[in-house]
């Protein structure tokens, strides 16, 4: 089974998760370390004054080349992906991939490991695990 791990970059517990899936024996991708030669996707590349676009520089950099090539990258995994893992606490972008795993009938596992606020609609999701060990159970079912 071909697991998406859907974070944050500023998720302490994101390193450990794919690490232990992988040693669980399932193929993770890691949208830190793509592979393949390819560089990690991060805005400053696209611009180092980020964090002060505009809607419309937003809007326009979307389309640089360098976004280009990292969304067909992480477009690519999930497509090839059965499952997602959105581990918390995370943001918009993870969130997406989350709901568009939802969306295409493919199983998503949220993972909660420390103390978050509630969120109602992660009942939309398969399951809601507290470690990883929940979740490679679950993923084990899943392939029965």
């Amino acid at each position: 089974m071909r697991i998406y791990v859907a974070s944050s970059w500023r998720n302490q517990h994101y390193t450990a998760v794919v690490e232990t899936l992988r040693n669980a024996g399932f193929d993770v991708y890691d949208f830190r370390n793509p592979g393949d030669g390819e560089e990690p996707f991060k805005w400053q590349y696209v611009g180092e004054d980020w964090l002060e676009w505009t809607p419309q520089q937003y809007r326009e950099k979307l389309e640089h080349p360098r976004s280009v090539r990292q969304f067909g990258n992480d477009l690519k995994a999930m497509e090839s992906c059965d499952a997602c893992v959105l581990v918390l606490p995370c943001g918009r972008s993870a969130h997406t991939e989350a709901g568009w795993f939802a969306g295409r009938g493919k199983k998503v596992i949220v993972l909660i490991p420390e103390r978050q606020e509630p969120e109602l609609m992660y009942k939309l999701f398969d399951s809601v695990a507290c470690s990883t060990e929940e979740i490679i159970n679950f993923l084990r079912k899943t392939e029965e």
